[in-house]
C-alpha cells in the first residue's frame, strides 16, 4: 500500500514537471529568435516542427522535431526508472507532456499538435513498437508527402503495437486516449485532406 502510494506520488509530481517541460515550445522560440515572427501567424498556423520547416527549411524543422521528442521521452523514461518500470505511470506522465506541448502555459495555451512529443513518449515506452510504427510512417510520408497522413498513421498504430509488445491493457487504453487527442488536433488537416487542400511536405510557405 505504502509503495503504491509513493509510486503515484512520484507519478503526480512527474506529471506536473512533464507538463511544464512540454510547454516549452521550441518551434515558437526558434521562429522568434531567428525570424522575429510568431510561426502561429504563418503557414498552417501550427507551432510545431512541420510548420517551422515550411518557414525556415528542413534543418531547423528536424532540430525542433528532436527537441519536441525529448520533451516526451525524458519525463516518461525518468518515470520508468523512478517507478521500477511502471509503464502506465510513464504513459500518464507522457500524456502530461503532450498536453503541455498542445496547450503550453508559457504561450497562451496555443501550441502544436503533439506528434513529435508523442513519438518521444512512445520511444520510452517501447523502442521496437516505435521503430516499426516510425518506419511505416516515414514510408507513407515519402510516398504521399503528407506529414499529417504519416502522423495519423503513427498514432493509430501505436496502441496496438504496444499491446502486441506486452505493455498491458492500461497502457493500451491510455495510448488510445492519446491517439484520440492527437487525431482531434488534426481535425483541420483531415478536412483539408478530404478537400485536397493539404500542403505537402517541403512546400515553403510565408
Amino acid at each position: 500500500m505504502g509503495g503504491g502510494h509513493a509510486m503515484w506520488m512520484v507519478t503526480a509530481v512527474m506529471m506536473v514537471a512533464a507538463y511544464l517541460l512540454g510547454s516549452i515550445s521550441f518551434g515558437l522560440l526558434m521562429g522568434k529568435w531567428f525570424l522575429g515572427v510568431d510561426i502561429r501567424q504563418h503557414g498552417s498556423g501550427n507551432a510545431g516542427a512541420t510548420n517551422l520547416s515550411r518557414l525556415m527549411g528542413t534543418g531547423p524543422g528536424i532540430v525542433v522535431l528532436l527537441l519536441d521528442g525529448l520533451k516526451g521521452f525524458v519525463p516518461a523514461f525518468v518515470t520508468l526508472k523512478l517507478t521500477g518500470g511502471a509503464y502506465a505511470a510513464a504513459m500518464l506522465v507522457g500524456i502530461a507532456a503532450v498536453i503541455g506541448h498542445i496547450w503550453p502555459v508559457y504561450f497562451r495555451f496555443q501550441g502544436g499538435k503533439g506528434v513529435a512529443t508523442t513519438i518521444g513518449v512512445m520511444l520510452a515506452i517501447s523502442f521496437w513498437a516505435t521503430v516499426i510504427a516510425g518506419l511505416l510512417t516515414l514510408l507513407v510520408i515519402a510516398i504521399t508527402r503528407y506529414v499529417s497522413v504519416g502522423s495519423l498513421l503513427f498514432v493509430s498504430l501505436m496502441p496496438w503495437l504496444l499491446l502486441f509488445f506486452g505493455r498491458g491493457w492500461a497502457v493500451f487504453v491510455l495510448s488510445l486516449a492519446l491517439t484520440g487527442l492527437v487525431i482531434w488536433k488534426h481535425r483541420e488537416n483531415i478536412r483539408r485532406l478530404l478537400q485536397g487542400e493539404e500542403n505537402r511536405f517541403g512546400k515553403r510557405v510565408r
